[in-house]
């Protein structure tokens, strides 16, 4: 199994705790989350080749990617 970059809990080291803690308490946050997990992972398919895709589409997918994650580093500072 390869390593997929960019997870939440290397993304924020030092808020894994509190990632956890968000996820159970918050339903919004676990949403984010989730959805951010769900996109990661066709981002890493897509640039290893596993399920390729046109540049443009790969783009979008890692421009959602950078949204969710500042949607998620908002409501950790927020927390």
């Amino acid at each position: 199994m390869s390593h997929t970059p960019h997870e939440l809990h290397e993304e924020f080291p030092d808020k894994a705790e509190r990632i956890h803690a968000l996820k159970l308490s918050n339903a919004h946050f676990a949403r984010l989350a989730e959805e951010y997990h769900e996109i990661n992972r066709a981002v890493h398919r897509a640039e290893t080749g596993v399920e390729p895709i046109d540049g443009l589409a790969e783009t979008e997918l890692r421009k959602k990617r950078a949204a969710l994650k500042d949607e998620i580093a908002r409501m950790l500072a927020e927390a």
